[in-house]
């Protein structure tokens, strides 16, 4: 039976890219149009995955990916960590003068310096997706598009230039939820959704039990609680697995310094894709 797996459209994004990396070309892939209605879809469907994006090295923190997992809202686990180094194209039509860019205000904003330089006074034009970007360049003569060079075949557009230079390098992580939580023998990280209680040094404590058992914090993400003025959740990120003496040790201690604690997902992470 195929691998159902859905992913944020439309297709031709990123994460249509790394999905197709990771699940390869007999998977079935529904593209959704929100990180919501994958994590819903994949909620509703007990056998598919999902990929959506939580993180990326130049835009920060997909927030509406963070706020899911410390709501468990829709009920989804992390079951693998993917990332995607980006590299970007020109994409657009041969020998025509380009007067309007089009891309996801991400490229747009980092590769400024390049923009300047090469293409000048162009009018720059957000898009939600740099697939999209690449669909309005279909239609329009003096358009270009900034995105993956895998849009070109896809729209039929020429790659006008690889790579686009940024100012700093752009590596999206995403990550596989499903609405099973399995503990994978070959994990190497644990995500936990954490509410502390709001006074003084309850944050210091909780960072004091990871230190004393030599544990590494890769991330500490902190969001508002809706409906509760000032008080904050974590989404905290670990480097281990929860069988290990020193891990099991800490998130025992863990729950009786929080209000609650809950495990996202223990997980592999997986080798860098490239674009």
């Amino acid at each position: 039976m195929k691998q159902t797996v859905a992913f944020l459209g439309p297709l031709g994004t990123y994460s249509h890219l790394v999905t197709k990396k990771r699940f390869g070309v007999d998977a079935e892939l529904v593209p959704l149009s929100g990180i919501l209605d994958v994590c819903t879809y994949v909620a509703r469907h007990k056998d598919a995955k999902g990929i959506v994006p939580i993180e990326n090295s130049s835009g920060g923190t997909i927030s509406e990916t963070i706020d899911i997992l410390l709501t468990n809202r829709p009920r989804i686990y992390i079951e693998e960590e993917l990332t995607l180094h980006v590299k970007l194209a020109l994409l657009g039509h041969k020998d025509c003068k380009i007067k309007k860019l089009h891309s996801h205000f991400v490229p747009l904003e980092h590769c400024t310096p390049w923009i300047k330089k090469n293409l000048g006074r162009v009018e720059k034009i957000e898009e939600p997706s740099t697939a999209i970007a690449a669909a309005h360049v279909t239609v329009d003569p003096y358009a270009a598009a900034l995105g993956g060079r895998h849009l070109a075949k896809q729209f039929g557009l020429t790659v006008l230039e690889f790579p686009v230079k940024t100012e700093t390098p752009n590596i999206t992580t995403f990550v596989v939820i499903s609405s099973k939580r399995e503990e994978k023998p070959d994990s190497t990280k644990i995500t936990m959704s954490i509410r502390l209680p709001n006074e003084p040094g309850s944050l210091y404590r909780l960072l004091g039990i990871f230190e004393k058992e030599n544990i590494n914090l890769s991330r500490l993400v902190s969001r508002p609680i809706r409906g509760a003025h000032k008080e904050y959740a974590f989404l905290v990120d670990i480097d281990g697995e929860s069988q290990q003496p020193n891990v099991k040790r800490a998130i025992n201690a863990a729950k009786k310094q929080c209000t609650s604690l809950r495990l996202c997902g223990q997980y592999p992470c997986r080798a860098p894709y490239r674009s």
